[in-house]
Parts: structure tokens; C-alpha cells; sequence
């Protein structure tokens, strides 16, 4: 859960979610197909003015009998309609194909400013927004789905007025009534109730839905909530069942629906009202028309086509000024995720915009550097005092100390992952690095993928990857090499961490960092894959944090991570701090600070 809220999006801010595309490399396309997206919707609108004379002259021939009239009037109403069949279906074919390519597009630079920088890594430490991965796939769609659809509709709307106002307010003609002993005339009075009518529905309407906004937004969190907990029980299958944790897994998947479930009640009672409302403002506006062009119906100034053709209009101009009613809940929606997509922009900005207060440097001189490190937590506790160490290439160091020491907090700074801290780190200029964590990424698709990552699926022979597959006792798996599953849920823990190995003997890394990467391994496996490892690799600078001592005995050099390390009036004596003692092949160690 994270602290943000659903406070309002400033136009200045939808307008940054919405340009980027419309002036992107693809914005020739773009514009063509809005351009031809709006022709035909004004197409519709014009289609539609012609079918309101299709009424007065239709209706007419019916008042008088006239039967030549009323055939020519069916065939001009069919050719009518297969016209505005045809422009209907081009419209939302080509709408839905600028959706697709907008989402796409969009879609797309997310993702890459998500991914940049380690931007994804750094949302979830601060947890600057809660459900990544919903709004990149779900707000995407309601942005360019709901954007779409509510300016095509506005402009519709807007066109359509235009239109027909001008038809309405000559074919209503005047009104005159006596108030005060004085006749008052009122001209084109059937424009005026039209706009008095939608006034007063788009104005209750807004009253009784303005809650609508917050409940969809909170929807949207609560179902991505509740999805991400029926994945996180798959990934972790065995684990759940071995503890034999179903009750707890159910209680917590209820509680999440629990928040679903009240949402939407809140949702349903909100949406009934805006029903009522709106169904009945719908089928009072069917009569509405004839209830005030009556009088002068009955009075003989207009005839029955001239009665249709104002019940026709005024349906018109009431549907335009109706915009905000009918679109109510769709707007609620859009501007849900409208938010929803500004609170993930402003957090993916604000933590690229941040920096590292660790800087991370490439230098010159074959050795890695630190300098005056300081490693605290996201939320500023510090978990060492400034540390200063230097790595040569080709050493090997064992790192040690007790859990939450911050062992790995320091290889998340060599690889500039960690901005939170002070201090310098310099990498040799041209070293590659690779970093082999406790619990093994393999990403979901074939085995030879999995092997490879994040180098392309075809980047290494098939001769080689079998090669190291036997060395590492997973010759069990060279036969699956291009198989598809998810390799996390098939493999054992200890063969996942075999198969890392596999991945660095293929990639052959300058510098290796290992954290805890052989601790799901027996002593005997352990000891082949570093004993390979060195055979292979002569030249790699490796760096392990292990447990197990007997991992110390490939190192030539051990960090031991120390508290307080005689530090007094240093820092704040209320926390425990880390300093790294050195022991340098049996010679005497000494404490950095």
C-alpha cells in the first residue's frame, strides 16, 4: 500500500500524457488516421441532418395521403442508411485503429522509461506507487480507449448542436404567453427548454456522480491488489504448500476481495443513482418534445411532419447538450486513470530525477574503489559508517557478517542499483560485471533463454551451453534446451543456482559478485562450482558473501562486516553500525572507517 491518493490532475498534466504521441516520429499516421476518424464522424452529423428532413417530408406524405411521395421517400431513406451504415463501420474500424497504435505506441515508452535506470526497482523501494505493472497495462488502455472516445463524442456533440440549433430554432418558430398583463414572445422556444432541460440533468448528474472518480480509482488498485496475490501464491506453489499455508494464503486473498466487494458496493449504489437520474432525464426527453410542440400542433400552425421533424431536432440538440450525462461514467473512469497514469509519470520522474547519493565511476586504474561509503536504508537509517576498501582485479574476496548488516546493500551500490547512501565507487574502465543473487532470475520462455539472460536467446552455441550444463551436473537438461515453461516453478533452488553458474561460465565476467549464490547447494556441489569456476575463469576478480566459512577457503582476501567496530560518538547511539574488517592472508587486519 503505498501513501498515494487521488488527489485532482491538472489539465497541464493530461496534456503531457497525451502529446508525447501526437508529435512522436509516428505523428503523420497519427493525424491522417484522426483526420480521417473526424471526417467521418462530421460525415455522421451531416448524414443525420439529412435524416431529420428525411422526417418533415416522410411524415407529411403520410398526413396527405400522398403515396408517389411516400415510395420516394423509402428509397431515399434507404440509400441513406447504407451510406451511414458504411460510414458508422469505417469510423470505429479506423478509431480502433488509432487506439491500437496510440496504446502502443505509449505502451512502449513506458515500458522503457519503467525499465531505465532501474526505474522499476527504485518505485518498489520507495514505494512511490503501488501496482506498476496495472497501470502500464490496463490505465494504457483506458487512456487512449477513454480519450478517443469522449473527443470524438464532445466533437460529435459539438457539431451536432451546431447543426441542428439552427434547424430547431427555425422550424419551433416563437412562443407568446400573457404574464403580468403583457404578452411576452419568446423566439425558437424550443431551444431554450432543450438547453434549461440538459442543463438541469448535466448539473444533478455531476452532484450525484462526483464520488464516482475516487471509487473508480480505488477499484482499479484494489483489483490489481488482489490479482497480484493470486500470482504471488503460483510463484510460490511449494513454498505454500509445504508450509501447508492455504488458510492464510485464503484469508489474505479474502481480505483483498473484502476491499474489492465494499468498493463496489459503493460503486453499484453511486451508479444506481446516476441511473435513476439519467434513465429518467433519457425517457422523459422521448415525450418532452411533443408535451411543448403540441399547442401549436393542435393549434393548425405546424404540421405533423413539421412536429416530427422539431421532435427530431430537439432529440438532437438535447443528445449534444446531454454529453456530460451520457458520458458521465466513462468520464469518471478515464479521469481515474488519468490520474492513475499521472502518479506513476510523477514517480517514475521523481526517481530518475534523484540521483544517487552513491556515485558509481569508471576509472583507469584496474582496481575497484571505494571511498568514504556510507550505506543507509530508503528511509534514511544509516546501516554503516563510511567505508573505504579497495579490490584489485584478479582478487578474490570473501565477505562475512551477520544478516542485515548490509553485505548486500553494498553490491547493490557497485552496481549502482542503491542511490541511497553517500560516498564514491570506481569500476576498472573496461571490466564487465555480473552479479549472481541468492534467488536466480530465469525469465519465462525456453530453457536456452533462460541460460543466456539477458544476452539474446541465439548468442551462444548450442555445443558450449551443453558443455556447461555437464560440467555443472545439469546434463539432465541439455535435451530441454528449447523447451518452454517457467523454469522457476520446474526447477529446484539448487538447480536454478547451478544453472547461474552455467550463465557465467557462458558470459565469463571480469569481476563476478556472488551473494549467497551457492546456498541452496550441499557442501560437495558447492565446492565443485567454485573449484570450476577458478578452473575456468583463472583471471576473474570474484567477490562472495556466504555464510558457510568453508566458502573462505578460494578468497585470498575476507571482509568481515563488524558492529560498532569501536566507533563511539560517531553516529547516533541509538542504531547498530557496520564497519568492514580486512584479514589479508594470516597477516594482522585492520578496521576501515
Amino acid at each position: 500500500m503505498t501513501a498515494e491518493t487521488t488527489h485532482p490532475t491538472h489539465w497541464r498534466a493530461v496534456w503531457r500524457l497525451l502529446k508525447p504521441y501526437w508529435t512522436s516520429e509516428e505523428k503523420l499516421r497519427a493525424w491522417g488516421l484522426l483526420a480521417a476518424v473526424i471526417s467521418l464522424a462530421l460525415g455522421m452529423v451531416y448524414l443525420n441532418v439529412l435524416f431529420n428532413e428525411w422526417n418533415r417530408d416522410f411524415y407529411n406524405a403520410l398526413e396527405k395521403k400522398d403515396f408517389p411521395v411516400f415510395k420516394e421517400q423509402l428509397w431515399r431513406f434507404s440509400y441513406l442508411a447504407f451510406i451511414y451504415i458504411g460510414v458508422a463501420i469505417y469510423r470505429i474500424y479506423l478509431t480502433q485503429a488509432l487506439e491500437i497504435r496510440w496504446r502502443a505506441w505509449m505502451t512502449n515508452q513506458y515500458m522503457s522509461e519503467w525499465l531505465a535506470r532501474q526505474s522499476y526497482y527504485r518505485i518498489e523501494q520507495s514505494r512511490s506507487a503501488d501496482n506498476s505493472d496495472q497501470r502500464i497495462a490496463e490505465d494504457l488502455r483506458y487512456l487512449t480507449n477513454g480519450t478517443l472516445s469522449l473527443s470524438l463524442g464532445l466533437l460529435s456533440s459539438v457539431v451536432t448542436l451546431v447543426s441542428f440549433i439552427g434547424i430547431l430554432w427555425f422550424v419551433s418558430g416563437p412562443i407568446s404567453f400573457v404574464w403580468q398583463s403583457r404578452e411576452w414572445v419568446v423566439p425558437g422556444y424550443m431551444v431554450w427548454f432543450a438547453v434549461a432541460y440538459a442543463g438541469i440533468g448535466s448539473v444533478l448528474v455531476a452532484w450525484i456522480g462526483k464520488a464516482l472518480v475516487r471509487q473508480n480509482f480505488n477499484q482499479q488498485r484494489f483489483e490489481a491488489d488482489f490479482r497480484f496475490g493470486l500470482v504471488r501464491i503460483r510463484e510460490n506453489a511449494e513454498a505454500i504448500a509445504l508450509y501447508r499455508g492455504e488458510q492464510h494464503e485464503q484469508a489474505q486473498l479474502s481480505k483483498r476481495f473484502d476491499r474489492i466487494r465494499e468498493n463496489w458496493w459503493a460503486i453499484m449504489i453511486t451508479t444506481k443513482r446516476l441511473n435513476i437520474a439519467s434513465t429518467f432525464y433519457a425517457q422523459f426527453a422521448i415525450i418532452f418534445p411533443f408535451l411543448v410542440g403540441a399547442p401549436r400542433y393542435f393549434a393548425g400552425t405546424i404540421s405533423l411532419g413539421g412536429l416530427m421533424q422539431i421532435s427530431s431536432a430537439f432529440g438532437q440538440v438535447q443528445e449534444s447538450l446531454s454529453w456530460f450525462i451520457d458520458a458521465f461514467s466513462q468520464l469518471a473512469e478515464w479521469k481515474a486513470s488519468v490520474n492513475r497514469l499521472a502518479g506513476f509519470h510523477d514517480a517514475v520522474y521523481a526517481v530518475q530525477r534523484q540521483g544517487s547519493g552513491i556515485a558509481v565511476t569508471r576509472n583507469n586504474v584496474g582496481a575497484l574503489l571505494i571511498e568514504q561509503v556510507s550505506l543507509h536504508l530508503p528511509n534514511g537509517t544509516a546501516l554503516t559508517v563510511p567505508l573505504s576498501a579497495q579490490m584489485r582485479l584478479g582478487e578474490r574476496i570473501f565477505v562475512s557478517g551477520p544478516s542485515g548488516c548490509g553485505k548486500s546493500t553494498l553490491f547493490r551500490a557497485i552496481a549502482g542499483i542503491w542511490p541511497y547512501g553517500a560516498g564514491t565507487i570506481e569500476i576498472p574502465q573496461e571490466a564487465k560485471l555480473l552479479f549472481l543473487p541468492q534467488k536466480n532470475y530465469l525469465p519465462i520462455g525456453s530453457l536456452r533463454a533462460a541460460l543466456v539472460y539477458p544476452a539474446p536467446e541465439n548468442g551462444f552455441k548450442d555445443l558450449a551451453i551443453c558443455h556447461y550444463l555437464e560440467l555443472c551436473k545439469l546434463a539432465h537438461l541439455a535435451d530441454k534446451l528449447d523447451v518452454h515453461d517457467n523454469w522457476t516453478q520446474r526447477l529446484s533452488p539448487g538447480e536454478q543456482q547451478r544453472l547461474a553458474f552455467v550463465r557465467v561460465l557462458l558470459h565469463r565476467p571480469d569481476v563476478l559478485f556472488l551473494d549467497e549464490a551457492s546456498s541452496a547447494l550441499d557442501a560437495e556441489t558447492e565446492e565443485a562450482m567454485y573449484t570450476l569456476v577458478l578452473q575456468e575463469l583463472p583471471k576473474t576478480t570474484i567477490i562472495s558473501i556466504a555464510h558457510r566459512q568453508a566458502v573462505a577457503k578460494f578468497h585470498q582476501i575476507q571482509w568481515q562486516f563488524t558492529r560498532d567496530a569501536g566507533l563511539p560518538n560517531k553516529m547516533d547511539s541509538h542504531h547498530t553500525y557496520f564497519a568492514i574488517e580486512e584479514t589479508r592472508l594470516g597477516k594482522a587486519s585492520r578496521t576501515w572507517a
